[in-house]
């Protein structure tokens, strides 16, 4: 945390919480969200500005309740998630960068979506991988140990994971792969993905 923010903090602790206005996408990228998108459920405009993408990144936390937000001086903005808090990127010299900046290192487990979306955990952070960045990752997905073929990853897919073993080569180590339903995510990862307050 920014010690500016932490300072206001202090002076002012008890300004109320901010909910809808922030979102991350899919893709990473951080959005703001006026009453019309929130009025008609858009996704908001992409922040661009880089010292306020990098002021939020720096001040990005959860609340220990599965709750994301920004910590914008005295305020706790509360981030919508489009699918996960964290987005992973790939880098050729570092693997897989997130949202942040920071790497994703320590690979553990790995799950794919019926939908094809990959999600990372590591370093105790589930991060799902840009889909841009898939194709890179294609290569190193094995089935029982073989390269898998795209015709059968779907099948592997459609049958919900249950026939052959499927793994992520990651550098030296072999990374099992689950299969995990989308409506089931936010439960296995401990998240919510759109933190309202409680009436």
């Amino acid at each position: 945390m920014d010690q500016i923010v932490g300072q206001a903090l202090a002076k002012w602790p008890n300004v109320p919480h901010c909910y809808g206005w922030l979102a991350l996408d899919a893709r990473g990228n951080w959005r703001m969200r006026d009453e019309h998108a929130q009025m008609y459920n858009l996704p908001g405009d992409k922040i661009t500005h880089p010292a306020l993408i990098g002021f939020i990144n720096r001040n990005y936390t959860d609340d220990g309740q599965g709750r994301w937000y920004f910590q914008n001086g005295p305020q706790r903005v509360y981030v919508d998630l489009e699918v996960a808090p964290w987005i992973a990127h790939t880098e050729p010299d570092h693997g897989f960068v997130l949202q942040t900046g920071a790497h994703l290192a320590g690979i553990e487990g790995a799950w794919l979506s019926e939908q094809g979306r990959l999600f990372l955990q590591g370093e105790d952070k589930v991060a799902l991988l840009d889909d841009r960045d898939l194709a890179q990752c294609l290569p190193a997905l094995h089935l029982d140990d073989a390269a898998v073929a795209d015709e059968r990853l779907l099948v592997w897919l459609e049958q919900g994971g249950v026939e052959g073993a499927l793994s992520l080569q990651y550098g030296d180590r072999k990374v099992p792969v689950n299969y995990i339903e989308k409506a089931l995510l936010s439960e296995q990862f401990n998240f919510i993905r759109v933190p309202r307050p409680s009436i």
